[in-house]
């Protein structure tokens, strides 16, 4: 039997590129193809062309370099069965993959579906109902049962963006009916309404077997674009991996009330579940609640997880897509990981492309992991998206870990670079 391992990871942002560069140290790893990845990613992978949504692609790669396993990165090619697709086809269907069947998928494909499962088995979760345009006057009358802020979710898949927490009656209102109307596309054909949680919110990262796990490093991140938790809602600023405040006892009832019953629940559900589940909590004084699901990491925390993972990631995914996790050990730093990401001007709504970026190999002491960028004919290293790169810093407390993410990240520039200055400034109070 081989003993190492050809690995195709699926993605082109920083989470995929930190997961690259976690893999490429392991000593299982023969060689590593990225599709399509990003510059960088070329120092410790193959870059192939494709979106990881040409699932004939994804297979005519997976036979083409002898394959042993697929890692898919984002949501999008899980929710629409890719791990089903390899599997049904013979050339293909000896492939380790990462990642859950499109029925496991659906905990991220739909926040309905993601709501019902957790009150049939039991997980923590805010009060709710969904709606649909044809029952719009049953939906406003369930708004008018809530206390605000409202919080409206488009059921399906939206960028990130078919989250709504809105504080006036006739806004929520307004946004209901255009939602309704297609502001989300077929993603908002449903809505969920639900009871707003009062807390302060930590991401939970688990891997699994679908009958064993591990509880990999909880991170929070940053989802406004502005300090102080101010302005729009971009895809995350920046994340801290330990969170002060998740303390033993809080993780003692996340991993009973709701991740056991979770990983439980997928065989009970019929579900192949291989891969990451990552738990969104809101901790409401010391009770965690879960807010979503999502079958995949998280975007920017997994740039501050992985520095964090000792030992052989890609042995640990190897045993959840064998169904052997229970033969792996995860060995976790006590130090403090930070992650800060310069986005483009104008993010998260329109910016320009193309912009030059220098500064880059002036970095020491830091990790950099690319999230939008791409190499010019010339060499250049250009912005190619709205988050453009992550700056992590890993030290023994956090403090240290915001002084040298912020004496270094004024090394970079391209026009109209932003960053916020205050990522893990709200969680020093809880050391």
């Amino acid at each position: 039997m081989k003993e190492t391992l050809n690995v195709l990871l699926l993605g082109s942002g920083g989470r995929e590129n930190a997961l690259a560069w976690k893999m490429a140290g392991s000593p299982l790893l023969d060689k590593l193809y990225c599709m399509p990845g990003n510059p960088g990613m070329e120092k410790v992978a193959v870059l192939l062309s494709g979106r990881p949504t040409d699932f004939p692609k994804v297979a005519e790669y997976v036979t083409l370099y002898g394959i042993d396993m697929v890692v898919a990165g984002p949501e999008d090619p899980l929710v629409e069965g890719l791990r089903d697709y390899l599997a049904s086809d013979p050339a293909t269907s000896g492939v380790l993959f990462v990642g859950p069947d499109r029925s496991g998928a659906r905990l991220e494909g739909s926040k309905d579906f993601a709501k019902g499962f957790m009150g049939r088995h039991g997980i923590p979760t805010a009060a709710y109902r969904t709606f649909d345009k044809d029952s719009l006057s049953e939906a406003i009358e369930f708004l008018d049962t809530l206390r605000p802020p409202y919080v409206l979710k488009a059921d399906g898949l939206a960028a990130g963006k078919g989250v709504l927490i809105i504080d006036d009656r006739q806004e929520a209102v307004r946004e209901l009916e255009e939602m309704f109307s297609g502001k989300f596309g077929d993603a908002g054909a449903k809505v969920v309404i639900e009871q707003f949680l009062s807390g302060i919110e930590c991401s939970v990262f688990v891997l699994t077997d679908g009958e064993d796990y591990m509880i990999l490093p909880e991170a929070k991140d940053y989802k406004r674009i502005m300090d102080g938790d101010l302005g729009l809602n971009t895809g995350g600023m920046g994340s801290v991996s330990p969170v002060p405040f998740a303390d033993g006892v809080f993780m003692k009832k996340v991993e009973e009330r709701i991740v056991k019953p979770t990983v439980a629940a997928f065989g009970a559900e019929g579900m192949d579940y291989r891969g990451f589940i990552f738990i969104g909590l809101m901790n409401c004084d010391g009770e965690p609640y879960v807010i979503e699901y999502n079958v995949r990491m998280g975007d920017p925390e997994t740039e501050a997880v992985m520095p964090r993972i000792e030992s052989d990631l890609l042995s640990h995914l190897k045993a959840a897509a064998s169904r052997t996790l229970k033969d792996e050990k995860l060995e976790v730093s006590g130090k403090t990981a930070l992650t800060v990401i310069a986005v483009s001007g104008g993010y998260p709504g329109s910016y320009e492309k193309g912009k030059v970026i220098s500064g880059l190999d002036a970095l020491e002491g830091v990790t950099l992991f690319h999230s939008g960028t791409a190499r010019s004919a010339e060499g250049d290293v250009l912005t190619a998206g709205g988050r453009v790169l992550a700056v992590v810093a890993l030290e023994d407390d956090l403090e240290s870990a915001r002084e040298k993410v912020y004496s270094e990240i004024g090394k970079i520039s391209f026009d109209r670079m932003f960053y916020r200055h205050d990522i893990g400034c709200d969680v020093a109070k809880y050391l």
